[in-house]
């Protein structure tokens, strides 16, 4: 399994009763779909797995592979306080359409590396897909160490990581020593610096909303090798996570982000309570400053690219030219 691009954690819409309205949910899914965005990602954090019922999660995933078909990767979350819970998600992803399981820690328990192992490995045997871990120890309460990592190996299934820490560290460790396990920006503050490792995807929350300004990145850095491109929209991007990452209301900014675009994304469930107005307000304006800045910036990329390409061509010749003499 190869993870290349922008992969969406899906939102779950709540009506005011909290239940999912699903026709709001298949409208997003053909949204992220027509916008170009490389796969989703059911029954993540921004999801709000851990407040719905195994019902609602498998649904989630039959509605979103319903709508997309065969075009574009599903990635579906296993978390669950309770392993057994973990295991029962994997066999019904595995019968409903899912690409790809996400597999993390289970939270409050703090397995040791080899308890973490064995969880993983078993949620692997029930399901047999390719798996994306996910390590999150700020939620979780353990990190997915060295000896995890070499135990689960044992399983080709184990080809990627989505990398959540926020430990840059991690990731130079990841990028040296597990070449064989796909690293995945799942820090959205830490993006530019993941493409610079290697990393070819970016499980990134605020895609919900602006799906186009997420791929923008990604084309300049990983299809492109621009960075110079790519730290500009970086740049451009960063008030927005400091919003998301550093604000404490992450999913209630990405679900407002969502109705700033046109569609409807619901209510969070308890325990978490929407924005207020300021909070709305602040967010409406670092949005609306992003989404100029970016388009401004890809409106000057194909000039610079051109005369990138000129440069080198005339370098080329001129060491040519040097070398007959």
């Amino acid at each position: 399994m190869h993870f290349e691009g922008i992969y969406t954690p899906v939102i779950t819409p709540f009506g005011e009763d909290y239940s999912i309205d699903f026709d709001a949910y298949a409208a997003h899914v053909q949204f992220l779909l027509d916008s170009g965005v490389h796969g989703l990602m059911i029954g993540g954090t921004t999801g709000e797995y851990y407040v719905e019922s195994h019902e609602e999660r498998v649904e989630l995933l039959k509605v979103a592979r319903e709508v997309v078909g065969d075009n574009i990767q599903i990635i579906f979350g296993t978390g669950s306080v309770n392993p057994d819970a973990s295991i029962k998600l994997a066999e019904d992803g595995a019968k409903n359409g899912a690409d790809v399981l996400l597999v993390a820690t289970p939270p409050y328990s703090l397995p040791t590396q080899r308890e973490l192992a064995l969880h993983a490995l078993a949620v692997d045997r029930a399901a047999n897909l390719p798996i994306m871990l996910y390590n999150y120890p700020d939620r979780m309460g353990v990190n997915m160490e060295e000896e995890f990592l070499d135990r689960v190996g044992r399983s080709a299934n184990f080809c990627g990581i989505k990398e959540s820490s926020g430990d840059i560290n991690r990731l130079h460790m990841l990028a040296r020593d597990y070449p064989h396990i796909q690293v995945s920006c799942g820090m959205d503050d830490q993006a530019l610096e993941f493409f610079a490792w290697g990393a070819k995807s970016w499980v990134c929350a605020g895609s919900n909303f602006l799906p186009k300004e997420h791929i923008a990145l990604y084309k300049a850095c990983v299809q492109n090798n621009d960075f110079r491109t790519g730290r500009r929209i970086m740049s451009a991007m960063m008030p927005l996570m400091r919003v998301l990452e550093q604000g404490g209301k992450f999913i209630q900014s990405v679900k407002y982000g969502v109705t700033l675009d046109g569609r409807f994304s619901g209510e969070v469930r308890k325990p978490l309570r929407g924005l207020n107005k300021d909070e709305k307000r602040a967010m409406a304006q670092v949005v609306k400053t992003l989404k100029t800045t970016i388009a401004s910036i890809e409106a000057e990329a194909p000039a610079q690219f051109v005369e990138s390409i000129k440069a080198s061509i005339s370098e080329v010749e001129v060491t040519s030219n040097e070398a007959g003499e």
